[in-house]
């Protein structure tokens, strides 16, 4: 065969497998995606309120660049280093890519050197000779063992489906890693909400015990009532319950952050005197159809839909022929000494056809299998869409409205100190009971509390969008 002859059969071959594939041809489900995110109205009418800017295209935000407090960029880098989950996620990341490449090994073939020697003994009755007679052979080739030619796919669509696999288990750690980033940050905003809370419950209770004391005072000099004493004394006991709430929170948050961490917690989060509220950087969403490239989660489901689809064509192709070659070619003599010589040259070409005819029902029940799996895996993709955009809608509610919750809780708080400041003055005047001074003191403190709380949730809600778009899933 010349030259010539040899390009017109590699192209005939490379058309034909082509033209043989049994996959079906792959197709991204439509999701109903919004043209722009829902904007609220500032209340002036015109419809462009703090959601109305969200609109601008938006880059990746990387989580170094939002979280801007030290303390806390160290502790989520300690995280991604040490923790557990996340090393298992790589780990499994890693078994994903090697049986890739054990499926992706299939579509070529193995070659291997094989050499060995027998000594066989036949007795009498069966030499050819007709007397007993021992043998031996010793043989040395280059051997190609059951490599499948791969005409419908079979193989191509098993390897394609291990590669989508492993793809999709990779978002899948990348997925893990914005939501430890998440979790990580919103504990240790906790952990300083309630080390604030502490602190709060603690200045309260130093003020109550002393309010006590000058009660017991008066009261020995017949200025205030027992009834005072008791109003006084029910104002410590309620919050010396809020100190051991809020030293046992601390307490375990911070070993929840130990735990994220592997137990490696930077010194400098046990000694930072950092308090809420902490700068973050600005988020901007993008468009929404930009979330179905940018969250992870939603990669995830696709990769694994493109695997379901190259599953089909491997089931498709199990109705069709298999054909597979086992060859080899050396040299071969009776002897040790002659394996070399002249003459003692051997090969072995042996193909082998193989045509299902009946299975009692396996194949056909393996397409609908596969078939099955695949709408199974576009029903998850879109549901995982459809939570991707309620998350960030939600996140951007939050985010809008509780910046109005925390001013008027402040001026709630800047009320209430007033109010607390008249009663005790008003009290101490003789003008009103010790009553009005509890009720102005209980909400007072709980104003302050709330306050605390309602910046926690602020920017927990700003936590929760980073999350939601993506972000920080593609640096380490």
């Amino acid at each position: 065969m010349n030259k010539l002859n040899r390009v017109i059969l590699a192209a005939t071959c490379a058309s034909l497998l082509a033209a043989c594939s049994t996959a079906p041809q792959y197709q991204q489900p439509s999701p109903a995606v919004p043209e722009e995110w829902r904007a609220t109205d500032d209340g002036d009418g015109d419809g462009d309120g703090a959601g109305a800017e969200l609109t601008r295209a938006g880059t990746d935000l990387q989580w170094r660049d939002f979280f801007t407090d030290t303390g806390l960029q160290q502790l989520i880098a300690a995280t991604l280093e040490h923790n557990q989950d996340l090393r298992t996620a790589a780990l499994s990341v890693e078994v994903l890519r090697a049986r890739y490449q054990i499926e992706r090994s299939a579509l070529y073939p193995n070659l291997a050197i094989n050499g060995g020697s027998t000594r066989q003994r036949l007795p009498a009755d069966l030499s050819p000779s007709g007397s007993a007679a021992t043998s031996g052979r010793y043989d040395a080739a280059v051997g190609l063992s059951t490599y499948e030619v791969d005409f419908f796919g079979r193989v191509r669509n098993l390897s394609a489906a291990a590669l989508e696999t492993y793809l999709a288990t990779e978002y899948a750690q990348r997925s893990l890693q914005t939501s430890l980033i998440s979790e990580v940050s919103t504990t240790y905003l906790s952990w300083l909400t309630n080390r604030d809370q502490l602190e709060l419950a603690e200045a309260t209770l130093a003020s109550y015990e002393e309010n006590l004391n000058l009660i017991r005072q008066r009261f020995e000099g017949d200025v205030a009532s027992s009834l005072d004493v008791t109003q006084a004394q029910t104002l410590v006991h309620q919050a010396r319950t809020q100190v051991a709430r809020f030293d046992r929170l601390v307490k375990q948050e911070l070993n929840a952050l130990a735990f994220f961490t592997g137990h490696n917690l930077p010194s400098t989060i046990t000694e930072s005197r950092s308090s809420i509220p902490i700068a973050m950087g600005p988020i901007e969403t993008g468009l929404p159809s930009s979330l179905l490239t940018r969250r992870s989660d939603i990669l995830e489901a696709e990769h694994k839909l493109r695997a379901a689809y190259a599953d089909i064509g491997a089931a498709r192709a199990a109705f069709f022929p298999s054909i597979t070659l086992t060859a080899n070619a050396g040299v071969a003599s009776s002897e040790l000494s002659g394996l070399f010589e002249g003459g003692s040259g051997a090969w072995l070409f042996a193909p082998q056809i193989n045509l299902p005819i009946f299975t009692g029902g396996r194949l056909k029940a393996g397409l609908e299998v596969a078939e099955t799996t695949r709408d199974i895996r576009v029903a998850e993709y879109q549901k995982t869409v459809q939570q991707a955009f309620r998350e960030v809608a939600d996140s951007l509610a939050a985010r809008e409205t509780y910046k109005i919750q925390v001013d008027a809780q402040q001026a709630l708080v800047d009320a209430n100190r007033e109010y607390f400041e008249l009663a005790q003055n008003r009290y101490n005047a003789g003008v009103d009971n010790y009553l009005t001074v509890l009720d102005a003191q209980r909400q007072y403190f709980s104003a302050r509390q709330q306050l605390l709380s309602d910046r926690f949730n602020q920017l927990a809600a700003e936590i929760s969008l980073f999350r939601a778009l993506g972000g920080g899933s593609h640096q380490s």
